[in-house]
């Protein structure tokens, strides 16, 4: 559709463009040619004259013998060999007084002219040249010559100069066709690299948004709606990370065919990024009508892809925006479409949604913690709690986990649930996560040089997968340890089973790492990820912590596989850790069951530094809340 636009337009400015040189090249070439005529005839003009001068000067000292001699006779008789030159028309010889002394004439009508003038005269009317010189002792003798044979040389020279121009224009127009092909071709192939997607052959993002402001000046003019649909692969990057990138780039065009072969001849397909699609739906009377197309690109793309000999299942994410209800310009239109893709993807993948006004709110919301998020590092704004873990066996406090806390000078307090996938996302979290080890280490050590941490085994961290992915993460852990000065073996990490199981090999080589520097290592949320028994068995660990979600189903649904989890980790030779503990009927399962540890909100909720000080200083006897917990229990 825009090709239709802005090529042709394009093409007509290209024309009018040769046009005007082939006309400008015309014009030189014409005033060129009428120049070299001119001097030709300049030429042609002095080369009469200094003929006629030749002929008055092998006449003259004859002439002037015969006046000295009063021989008429004998000067006519001279004059008469002029005949042989057929240009010559009329001769006359004056006499010193004026008048005519002797002439000759190719015809009998040329009578002599009575008062010539002296030098070299054209007559272009009378078609003749005249040359009057004086002679030697007086006298002076004319010559006429008609114009034919300067006429002849003209016309030769003239017909000899337009042919050359002709032909020269000829090849200026051919070079002008053939230039203007090649600028037409180049012009083509930038306006396809301008415009089309390389890969999928689809308009890209620059034909996207030209496309998307025509329609939506359309819908203006016709007083309807647009809608517009906005399509992420999921998990695209796993086939360019296992098959290669050529085989994704092949996944992407059979993508594009089956997107394009299911929307109706009105709609646009257009590839905007890597694994982005986005769908021009006009009319779209209302987001029924949207969810429709949603769902037939769903079902298309539910169909697996045959790709070099693999059955290849893709899934898609789409958001869906409506003008001009949704947004009033193509920028936020779109924008809204990325939301509502979002919402989508973070739903569970493989759906669509449709843009609300409150996800932009959320959006907007987003873009406040990020922002605020990375000012918050320099501001202290961020700060740690730490929950106590208890021994069910001993009652004693064994352990603490760090956990950070923010109180957002422009949004106030935010839970970790709120500004941690955001740190996420936007990378902030490998220095969140750097600040947070680097204080509890501080904390930590400060405690153990206060003589409170007797009884406990370690201080837990958590560890994001971005972390685990920085390249320099064992040099910042020793770099702060130094610094810190606090022993190895109380600094705890906590990995979650999924980042485990993200790469599995590079985990494993970084934890074995870990603990080779007497550092222990936990794996959180066991129970939500997809670890398997071979892998545990390699995995050098201390301990697993329960998930929450596990322990929240105390009594009940959860005890068969806690008490398998608690089984298994034993007989790995692993500590267990359950976290969420919040009734006696938990606690006195969990000790009837073995775990080692327990952490929750039953025994404390998470307490600032010094709060967990004036605790260590009480050097508190929790077996008491654990007899509480087994008395409630009866």
């Amino acid at each position: 559709m825009m090709e239709r636009m802005k090529l042709p337009s394009a093409r007509m400015r290209g024309a009018q463009v040769a046009r005007f040189n082939l006309l400008a090249a015309f014009v030189l070439m014409s005033c060129t040619s009428l120049l070299l005529i001119i001097f030709q005839l300049i030429c042609l003009q002095g080369s009469l004259q200094r003929s006629l001068s030749l002929q008055t000067a092998m006449l003259a000292p004859e002439m002037s013998v015969k006046l000295r001699q009063h021989d008429r006779l004998g000067a006519e008789q001279a004059l008469g060999r002029l005949s042989g030159t057929p240009e010559i028309e009329q001769a006359v010889l004056y006499s010193p007084y004026g008048s005519p002394f002797a002439s000759y004439a190719r015809t009998a009508s040329d009578a002599a002219p009575k008062t010539p003038q002296a030098g070299m005269r054209i007559d272009w009317l009378a078609d003749h040249a005249t040359l009057l010189t004086p002679v030697p002792g007086g006298g002076a003798l004319l010559l006429r010559s008609n114009l034919v044979t300067l006429h002849q040389d003209l016309i030769e020279a003239a017909a000899y100069i337009g042919l050359v121009s002709l032909f020269a224009y000829a090849v200026a127009i051919l070079m002008v066709r053939r230039t203007r092909s090649a600028a037409q071709q180049a012009e083509n192939h930038l306006h396809y690299l301008a415009h089309v997607d390389p890969v999928t052959e689809l308009p890209n993002r620059h034909e996207f948004n030209e496309a998307l402001a025509y329609a939506m000046a359309r819908a203006d003019r016709q007083d309807s709606s647009l809608g517009l649909l906005l399509l992420d692969l999921d998990n695209f990057k796993i086939v360019n990370d296992t098959l290669g990138h050529q085989c994704g780039d092949q996944l992407l065009q059979l993508v594009a065919r089956r997107l394009t072969a299911i929307v109706r001849s009105t709609d646009i397909v257009c590839r905007i990024g890597g694994d982005e699609f986005v769908v021009i739906v006009e009319p779209a009377d209302d987001a029924s009508e949207m969810a429709c197309v949603s769902r037939k690109l769903l079902a298309a793309l539910a169909e697996p892809f045959a790709l070099q000999g693999h059955q290849l299942y893709v899934s898609a994410s789409i958001g869906m925006s409506l003008y001009p209800f949704d947004a009033q310009d193509g920028a936020t239109l779109t924008r809204n479409a990325d939301t509502a893709m979002y919402y989508a993807k973070h739903d569970g993948k493989n759906r669509y949604a449709v843009f609300r006004a409150e996800m932009e709110q959320r959006a907007q919301r987003r873009m406040r913690i990020e922002a605020n998020l990375r000012r918050a590092l320099q501001n202290d704004e961020l700060y740690l709690h730490y929950q106590p873990q208890i021994d069910l066996r001993s009652g004693r406090l064994v352990g603490v986990e760090a956990l950070i806390r923010w109180n957002c000078r422009e949004l106030g307090p935010l839970t970790p649930d709120e500004f941690i996938p955001v740190a996420e996302e936007s990378g902030v979290i490998i220095e969140l996560g750097r600040w947070v080890l680097q204080s509890a280490c501080r904390q930590a050590a400060s405690w153990c040089k206060a003589g409170l941490l007797d009884s406990l085994e370690h201080v837990a961290v958590n560890l994001s997968a971005c972390q685990a992915r920085e390249p320099g993460l064992m040099d910042d852990i020793r770099a702060i340890l130094e610094e810190t000065q606090l022993p190895h073996g109380l600094l705890e990490l906590e990995i979650t089973e999924g980042v485990m199981m993200d790469n599995v090999h590079a985990n494993v080589e970084l934890m074995r790492r870990l603990q080779e520097a007497g550092i222990h290592l936990s794996i959180d949320d066991f129970g939500t990820g997809y670890s398997s028994m071979s892998y545990l068995k390699r995995l050098p660990i201390d301990q697993l912590k329960i998930d929450r979600s596990f322990v929240h189903d105390l009594p009940g649904e959860g005890e068969a596989i806690i008490t398998a989890i608690i089984a298994m980790a034993h007989s790995l030779n692993l500590k267990v850790v359950a976290e969420g503990v919040e009734t006696p009927q938990q606690v006195e399962f969990l000790r009837q069951a073995g775990c080692d540890n327990v952490q929750g909100y039953f025994f404390a909720r998470p307490m600032t530094a010094a709060q967990l000080t004036a605790l260590l200083l009480e050097r508190r006897d929790w077996s008491r809340r654990t007899v509480m917990a087994l008395g409630d229990g009866a």
